[in-house]
């Protein structure tokens, strides 16, 4: 698998955020599909099939997390990585069930965007 065959759902609410991980992503190579809120990822997951979600935890009407666990019904088998901006976000007990561990869980700002990326390799069980 290639990063130009690996598709990325980023959902996050602040858009300078969403455009930022969206340029990153795709100079990395990745085909990246966004949206700004639970309720627009879950449009944008009717249309597309990314394998990992980048999802923010605070968003406007449904959460995040309420977010992951519709998706995961709709398409069991996309993979996660939290970004957040909340410093004691504490992962709940239907995400675990899901998968997502605290290895998933990335806190904003980002030092290094790297880290991102070595988090969809990791979790896509990918050699960089």
């Amino acid at each position: 698998m290639t990063n130009d065959s690996i598709e990325i759902l980023v959902v996050d609410d602040e858009e300078m955020v969403r455009e930022n991980l969206e340029a990153y992503l795709e100079d990395e190579g990745f085909v990246v599909h966004t949206a700004g809120s639970g309720e627009e990822g879950l449009e944008v997951l009717a249309g597309v099939n990314p394998q990992v979600g980048i999802i923010d935890m605070r968003l406007p009407g449904m959460s995040g997390n309420d977010f992951i666990i519709k998706a995961h019904e709709v398409k069991p088998e996309l993979k996660y990585l939290i970004h957040t901006g909340s410093t004691n976000y504490k992962l709940p007990f239907e995400l675990m069930q899901i998968g997502v561990t605290r290895d998933e869980i990335f806190i904003k700002p980002l030092q290094n965007m790297d880290d991102l990326v070595e988090g969809i390799y990791r979790i896509l069980g990918m050699e960089r």
